[in-house]
């Protein structure tokens, strides 16, 4: 199970990380700071775990028992970056974090999102399409899908929350976000279009 997979709230469903030995964590940091150089040198797909390996002066059998493929590699960068937003959505002003209506804080979290994707939509789009409904298993999915939930029951009483909260994390999937990108629309175009999508919802 990779990083990503247990990122972010408490979940009873899972104990506390096993504690890395020094020269393992220190490996571990040596081979997320090459992957990252890497990935923005050349990209996503420009890169191979072998010559992660080698820049980082580790054995690929290292590598590989730590990291499992490129996507679980792809899902320990992003790991941080998934905690962080959670924090800013608990204990952050708001928008984004409590102190304001349910639909604005909506609207701030599609936004906050869509600046993590797009600025990492490779690494992400690579987490979620490395087996078939992996995104949907990962534990920061499960978290944004919660939030999404509460906030929409509290916004639009009556409406089926959970389902829809699914339905809306949708319009976020990288590999979608990916072939809108090839079809030359951009960020802005996109963000505005998904702002009024999630008016329309909002206002029933």
């Amino acid at each position: 199970m990779h990083e990503r997979q247990v990122a972010g709230l408490p979940d009873p469903t899972f104990g506390p990380p096993p504690r890395e030995r020094a020269d393992a964590a220190r490996n571990r940091s040596r081979i997320l700071t090459v992957a990252a150089e890497l990935f923005a040198e050349h990209g996503v797909d420009g890169v191979s775990l072998d010559v992660i390996a080698a820049r980082a002066q580790v054995g690929k059998g290292t590598l590989y028992r730590r990291f499992g493929s490129k996507a679980g590699l792809a899902a320990a960068l992003l790991d941080e970056q998934d905690k962080e937003l959670q924090r800013r959505i608990l204990f952050g002003p708001p928008p984004l974090g409590p102190g304001t209506d349910a639909a604005t804080r909506i609207t701030a979290f599609f936004d906050a999102y869509l600046a993590l994707l797009d600025a990492n939509l490779e690494l992400v789009r690579l987490s979620e399409t490395a087996a078939p409904g992996v995104r949907y298993q990962v534990g920061s999915y499960r978290v944004w899908q919660r939030h999404l939930a509460v906030l929409l029951a509290a916004a639009r009483p009556g409406t089926d929350a959970e389902v829809t909260a699914h339905l809306l994390l949708a319009t976020l999937d990288a590999d979608l976000h990916h072939a809108l990108r090839r079809s030359d629309l951009g960020p802005d175009l996109i963000r505005s279009a998904l702002r009024g999508l999630m008016q329309k919802v909002l206002e029933g």
